[in-house]
């Protein structure tokens, strides 16, 4: 009897210290977090630089509600490229050629581990629109995102939302 007690205490010990989930490699240092603040004037649509491509990447909160106010890292081919939240966006300059992107919420709780990827391959002097979305639970007396959602929107729909939300300016905490 007392072989399987502790047996059984030592597989528990186990499973309860197992291993955080480590991210993807399209997404930055998993310890990186970031300052988000919104501008609200409105900025003419960029354009892509010469021989490079543009990405927006919108965060929509979509049907959900505005009560979601998580910060959402985005990454790009193993770095962090900007974080945004609440009904924002930001854009990224790149280089032409295959891309993976990493959407990851920023968070310190057991649901910051979400993780929503996607690909595309760039080319020069084209735009892309990237857009994320939770999909929230409830979880006691709290919203909580379930998971995070990545996906390309219709361009018009995209300049529509880009034209209605403020630009995303980020800064990583030290």
């Amino acid at each position: 009897m007392k072989i399987a007690l502790i047996t059984m205490f030592v597989a528990l010990s186990a499973f309860a210290q197992a291993p955080s989930p480590t991210l993807p490699a399209a997404c930055g240092p998993k310890d990186a977090t970031f300052d988000v603040t919104l501008d609200d004037s409105r900025n003419a649509p960029a354009r892509p630089q010469s021989g490079k491509a543009l990405v927006y990447f919108i965060q929509d909160n979509g049907p959900e509600g505005d009560h979601q106010h998580f910060t959402t890292r985005i990454g790009m081919d193993g770095a962090w490229v900007g974080a945004y939240k609440s009904n924002s966006y930001l854009t990224v300059s790149v280089e032409p050629g295959e891309h993976h992107v990493c959407a990851n919420i920023q968070s310190n709780s057991s649901f910051g581990a979400n993780v929503a990827l996607a690909h595309f391959t760039a080319e020069p002097g084209k735009t892309y629109y990237l857009r994320t979305r939770f999909v929230a639970g409830l979880t006691g007396l709290y919203t909580v995102p379930r998971y995070v959602e990545l996906d390309q929107p219709d361009t018009d729909e995209a300049a529509y939302l880009i034209a209605s939300y403020p630009l995303s300016i980020f800064r990583i905490k030290k």
